[in-house]
């Protein structure tokens, strides 16, 4: 496998500059730039949840601060690539806060630039073990056999599903909210032809399938990998797509928006949730943190629940991971690091709390607790964790990378109707052979 120096991840990871990533001159933040992070708390804290999540995390932190005595400057960074180069920066200076968030799709590069520290002994000692967490996750956090960051959720790609829509068109089990078990591509057509065609609908389903190409990529990837492997491997470098596979998936997706017309070939995130929330659709394509978006809505009764296997044999659910690492630091104390461990597993403790968002808790004890069963409709796809795929690896891919934007208006293109299946996989094999031959930005 390739190696990857500190200063190729920290080209490689932006495509934004120096300028813009101190754009905030007087903060803290860059003060870490500059050599001279303030101890200003017992634990210094960097996330990027905004919304909700920030609001969720925030309750978190301030739970930890009350019930361990300890202090935390808790700040939020700009999501996607700003996030990274900042951190990178951070801890390339050897200035970086003593607890931050990593995307599990993000981590291989942190981790082989050395600008991690190791999940070890210190928190094997508060009891922060492999078998505690579900095994998807712990396997994305560790990197040549070393484990370099705690995995805090798993957030997958789901079917949501209107209850009222279902019942009407059959497709709901005794329990009168749960789906019919779905074994394989079929029974998932029939479904959505029975809600089509039992509702009066013009739609089945819909997806944002050209105002988000993250969500294309996620739709795509996840059928993909139900039969075939990586499509890049060795660091990104080497191309490794299953041509006959990408065909079949590239066609079974084509058929529900153009031959089937199940789903609308062109879709933003505005329609999707238009046509979702008002029940003129009976499924909705999308990610587990889209659950606040649509709780609450008057009139709208909806569950969640994992896709069922598609193309191939056994269910695959596209998924990333909001994990905790320890930047690399060598003149963080002895003391602070066991700040940094506490906290982290405070924060696990509590992730019942980070669950309202639509989350699966990686931590095991609180996935499985009473508390977590009872919440719904988180508990109902739990399963999904277990079944995760994330990106490949390599230095372009990632939450937010500019690689998911350019695989995904490749998948649009053949979801609208505008590229043929065949001209999809040379389409996006000629773009991973860009990304792959790339040099990392100097």
């Amino acid at each position: 496998m390739p190696e990857f120096s500190r200063r190729q991840f920290l080209t490689a990871g932006a495509g934004v500059t120096l300028a813009v990533a101190m754009s905030g001159c007087a903060s803290p933040i860059v003060t870490s730039f500059t050599g001279g992070q303030p101890k200003t708390a017992d634990v210094i804290y960097w996330h990027l949840f905004g919304g909700g999540d920030g609001a969720n995390m925030a309750t978190m932190v301030k739970q930890f601060q009350e019930s361990s005595g300890e202090s935390v400057e808790s700040t939020l960074l700009s999501w996607g690539n700003p996030f990274y180069t900042k951190l990178s920066l951070a801890a390339s200076s050897g200035r970086p806060p003593d607890v931050t968030i990593s995307h599990l799709s993000r981590l291989p590069l942190l981790a082989q630039a050395g600008l991690l520290e190791p999940i070890g002994d210190q928190f094997s000692a508060e009891g922060v073990t492999k078998a505690k967490f579900t095994p998807a996750a712990w396997d994305k956090a560790t990197v040549d056999g070393t484990t370099y960051a705690v995995p805090l959720d798993t957030h997958p790609f789901v079917l949501f599903y209107n209850i009222a829509l279902a019942e009407k068109a059959g497709l709901l089990d005794p329990t009168g909210e749960n789906l019919k078990p779905m074994k394989n591509a079929d029974d998932f057509v029939a479904a959505l032809q029975a809600m089509k065609d039992a509702n009066g609908l013009d739609y089945a389903a819909v997806a944002s399938i050209t105002a988000d190409p993250s969500t294309c990529w996620r739709f795509f990837l996840m059928i993909y990998s139900g039969v075939a492997g990586p499509i890049v491997t060795d660091l990104g470098t080497k191309v490794t797509i299953d041509r006959s596979a990408m065909e079949e998936t590239f066609a079974f997706m084509r058929s529900l928006t153009q031959e089937k017309a199940l789903l609308p070939g062109n879709a933003t995130a505005t329609t999707s949730s238009t046509l979702f929330s008002q029940g003129r659709v009976g499924f909705l394509f999308d990610g587990v943190w889209q659950i606040p978006t649509y709780r609450g809505i008057e009139g709208l009764d909806f569950n969640v629940v994992p896709f069922p296997a598609l193309l191939g044999p056994d269910p695959v659910a596209y998924a990333d991971s909001h994990s905790l690492v320890v930047p690399r630091s060598s003149g963080r104390s002895a003391a602070r690091t066991q700040n940094s461990v506490r906290f982290v597993k405070g924060l696990l403790d509590q992730s019942s709390i980070w669950a309202d968002g639509g989350h699966v808790p990686a931590w095991l004890p609180v996935q499985k607790s009473k508390e977590f069963l009872e919440l719904k409709p988180q508990s109902n796809y739990t399963e999904a964790a277990f079944n995760a795929v994330y990106d490949p690896v390599a230095w372009y891919t990632g939450a937010g990378s500019d690689f998911q934007t350019a695989m995904g208006s490749v998948i649009a293109s053949v979801l609208t109707g505008g590229t043929d299946p065949t001209s999809g996989v040379d389409a996006m094999t000629t773009s991973l052979e860009a990304f792959s031959t790339a040099r990392p930005p100097v």
